[in-house]
């Protein structure tokens, strides 16, 4: 089976065979957009089309805002860089208590359909299901998946 990739900025989905066509040994980007860095999907998977993209580092500071983040919080790239991902987004999980951003890049898991309210800087809030990949090279990270509801 190949390995799946999505790119978070456009989302569209490559496989293993893809980015290291060539000569090359070293894995490129999204050949779509040229964005810098792909995603390992575990499995097949398709965000909707309303789907918003948010990337982080191991620390949960945001480092990117891709596709449809702007359309579901009304931030981009520039208004989120370098911030912890929960004070941007407000994320307030439907249970409470759990912390599933914390759970994915302690344990490098997937966490997936969780609702969840975004209160997008103090905004009102806008509710969503979230889908979290964890980064499976030495970097680390996330990526964070909002649909809204």
């Amino acid at each position: 089976m190949a390995h799946l990739f999505i790119c978070p900025n456009c989302g569209r989905r490559s496989t293993e065979s893809e980015r290291t066509a060539g000569f090359r040994n070293m894995p490129k980007g999204c050949s779509n957009c040229g964005f810098g860095f792909l995603f390992e999907l575990l499995d097949d998977y398709y965000p909707a089309p309303n789907a918003a993209f948010f990337i982080c580092d191991q620390q949960a500071r945001l480092i990117g805002a891709g596709r449809g983040a702007r359309e579901l919080t009304g931030l981009g790239d520039e208004d989120v860089i370098g911030r912890p991902v929960q004070e941007v987004l407000g994320l307030e999980w439907e249970n409470g208590s759990d912390d599933y951003i914390g759970t994915a890049l302690e344990w490098g898991v997937r966490v997936l359909d969780k609702p969840v309210l975004v209160h997008a800087e103090g905004d009102r809030a806008e509710p969503a299901k979230a889908d979290i990949f964890p980064a499976y090279d030495e970097d680390g990270g996330l990526l964070l998946v909002l649909t809204p509801r």
